[in-house]
């Protein structure tokens, strides 16, 4: 059994670190590098930084932090947001990513997925997908940041991404996000049956226990947030060894 994998999730705007809830109410928290190297330094097994206006905005991601967090960092770091094209994943993986995210730019070009697989090899593409349950509990995809609706159908979409050449899914639940009252089980669980790549879980851990139920229960292959840590509610290292004595394989 390969191990889980804690990965703190830093959303950037404007060169700075900021959380919200469900997309919104937005707070800072402190600068990528600074907050990067805390991570690398104490436990994270890897980190997701995403430019979370970028795609909306309709502009690239900043390189500039990418560039400064990777000369400060000791694990792995995957970067997302505004990545439209084979040049953006050239310029990142340049700059030190050792994978990239997409997500918008996946639903309106998904020949993306396929055509940076097929350069950098899957297990550089990392298929984020924003997911909101509607009125008649079916999941659906969003995209620009979580704030527009697609036709897309999240399970079929994430195994479409895999067949495409998508190396690791990244499921965020809108409902949950921020909300601390544990991960969407039922979403996760729709997709780790269903995709053979790994599959990260994001949106809703709020206590030692809902990371472990998010393994135990949907099988994902790593856990994802970012208030809990962000702000010392849970510290990686405690987490980690409530999860090995649950059990789980994890680096210690």
């Amino acid at each position: 059994m390969l191990a889980r994998r804690i990965i703190p999730c830093l959303d950037v705007r404007n060169g700075r670190v900021v959380k919200g809830k469900q997309f919104s109410s937005i707070q800072d928290v402190d600068s990528p590098t600074k907050l990067g190297k805390f991570y690398s330094d104490h436990g994270a097994d890897e980190l997701v930084f995403y430019d979370i206006t970028a795609s909306n905005e309709e502009r690239n991601i900043s390189l500039q932090f990418v560039s400064d967090v990777a000369k400060e960092l000791r694990i792995p770091f995957c970067v997302g947001g505004g990545v439209r094209t084979i040049d953006d994943f050239t310029m990142l993986l340049r700059n030190g990513a050792d994978k990239v995210s997409i997500n918008s730019s996946a639903v309106m070009n998904p020949d993306l997925i396929k055509e940076a697989s097929d350069r950098f090899g899957s297990q550089c593409v990392v298929l984020s997908i924003d997911a909101k349950k509607n009125d008649a509990g079916v999941y659906k995809v969003y995209i620009n940041g979580g704030r527009k609706e697609t036709d897309l159908e999240v399970v079929e979409w994430a195994k479409r991404g895999v067949e495409l050449g998508a190396g690791e899914i990244v499921i965020n639940s809108i409902n949950e996000d921020g909300m601390k009252s544990g991960y969407d089980i039922e979403l996760l669980q729709k997709i780790t049956s269903t995709v053979n790549v790994p599959v990260i879980a994001s949106g809703g851990a709020g206590k030692l226990n809902d990371f472990y139920e998010a393994i135990e229960e949907a099988n994902v292959d790593g856990v994802l947030a970012a208030s809990v840590f962000h702000f010392g509610e849970i510290q990686i290292s405690d987490l980690k060894n409530y999860l090995n004595k649950k059990g789980i394989s994890i680096r210690l």
